[in-house]
């Protein structure tokens, strides 16, 4: 049975749009350039870190946003940035009586403006910067399950990519959920491997409480 819940940040909960745009001014590239670069990045397979050495190389992410800190251009997302389902979906999986948790590739600036948006809404929110470990490093994952009170297969974890989340997620024995929503699902969507590994495939996360009910009820 599923008794855990953990979600994914990035194109899961929070809408980046915002966000990448601010990079692209802060880059001085125009934002429709900008993301075509980005999808063309992703259609490959590559890092999404790469769509930056495109337009600036030798471009360093951690430096850049100390200096827009700096600048006074901290990266920020807010109620604002949040997917329109994801506070009733939190809410129908709570009164399921799940136990719900955040864990993403996010920084320590990103982690307390998480914790701000969702305490007490979650169990747990967890960040790559809090632990050392950015998916899919599978020690990410195994933090993941070292702090979930249930066991792997009894983890649900949600997000929006097939290589970092789906697939690292699967080989920690968690059952996964892909949301089709960002870029990276866009473009996955139609692969096999989208369309053959999650436990669930969903357009909003307000599918996931009558799916994972449907799915106890079966393992009963």
């Amino acid at each position: 049975m599923i008794r855990a819940v953990v979600f994914d940040v990035g194109e899961c909960l929070v809408d980046e749009t915002r966000e990448y745009g601010t990079w692209a001014d802060w880059l001085g590239v125009p934002r429709h350039t900008f993301a075509a670069m980005f999808g063309a990045v992703i259609a490959q397979g590559r890092d999404y870190r790469d769509v930056f050495q495109e337009f600036r190389p030798g471009f360093d992410l951690y430096e850049q946003r100390e200096a827009r800190a700096a600048a006074g251009q901290p990266e920020h997302f807010d109620e604002s940035d949040l997917y329109p389902d994801v506070r009733d979906s939190l809410k129908a999986l709570r009164a399921d009586g799940l136990w719900l948790g955040i864990a993403g590739n996010q920084t320590v600036r990103a982690g307390q403006i998480l914790r701000e948006l969702f305490t007490p809404d979650v169990d747990l929110i967890g960040t790559s910067d809090d632990w050392g470990a950015s998916k899919p490093d599978p020690e990410f994952f195994h933090r993941v399950a070292a702090v979930v009170p249930a066991e792997p297969d009894e983890i649900l974890y949600v997000g929006d990519r097939v290589d970092n989340d789906l697939r690292p997620g699967a080989a920690a024995g968690m059952h996964t959920a892909l949301i089709h929503r960002g870029p990276w699902a866009t473009i996955q969507w139609h692969t096999e491997e989208a369309e053959k590994l999650p436990t669930f495939r969903v357009e909003s996360l307000l599918e996931l409480s009558p799916l994972i009910a449907r799915f106890n009820e079966q393992e009963r």
